[in-house]
């Protein structure tokens, strides 16, 4: 009797670990960086490759940091919903890191679906978009006063996300 228990229990926790894990989104992955402060950088503007923008020049607020390309499909999607954002009274700086994209393809794209961001930054190479943990645009962090990562979406941003997700956690951290 005891020779079945074993393999008998062995396959009931195999099946509840399963059960658990079909349970889960695959499209929502954890970041280590949630709750610790945000990698430093400093990045020249995308517009003007002269100006610069760092980390150390949004302490102090609570703001938004959109990752986009131009040859990003899904930037695309949540464009729309970024600009309706943007023009909302009180809305909180949105920061975007035009990541791994050519300037003037940046350019021309904002100019063609317009420009939500208070600034964008270039990282052509990618670089600040590996400290940020970066899988691929867009991703969306919410950063605190502090310059600490208090949320990170991965993928696109819609108004049911902004409205549910994001919002009430803007307005938390802004009191």
């Amino acid at each position: 009797m005891n020779k079945f228990l074993l393999p008998l229990g062995g396959f009931i926790l195999l099946v509840a670990l399963l059960a658990v894990g079909l349970k889960l989104d695959p499209r929502e992955v954890p970041s280590p960086l949630v709750g610790k402060p945000a990698p430093d950088f400093s990045l020249p503007l995308l517009q003007d490759a002269g100006q610069t923008l760092t980390l150390k020049d949004m302490l102090g607020k609570v703001w938004l940091f959109n990752v986009w390309a131009s040859w990003c499909p899904s930037c695309r999607e949540e464009h729309p919903v970024l600009i309706e954002y943007a023009k909302t009274p009180g809305a909180v700086p949105l920061i975007g890191l035009n990541w791994k994209d050519k300037r003037e393809d940046g350019l021309r794209w904002l100019a063609r679906f317009g420009n939500p961001y208070q600034a964008s930054v270039y990282d052509a190479d990618g670089r600040v978009g590996i400290n940020y943990g970066v899988y691929g645009a867009p991703e969306t962090y919410l950063i605190d006063k502090a310059g600490v990562i208090r949320y990170k979406k991965i993928g696109v941003v819609t108004a049911e996300v902004l409205e549910k997700e994001i919002l009430p956690k803007i307005r938390e951290l802004s009191l």
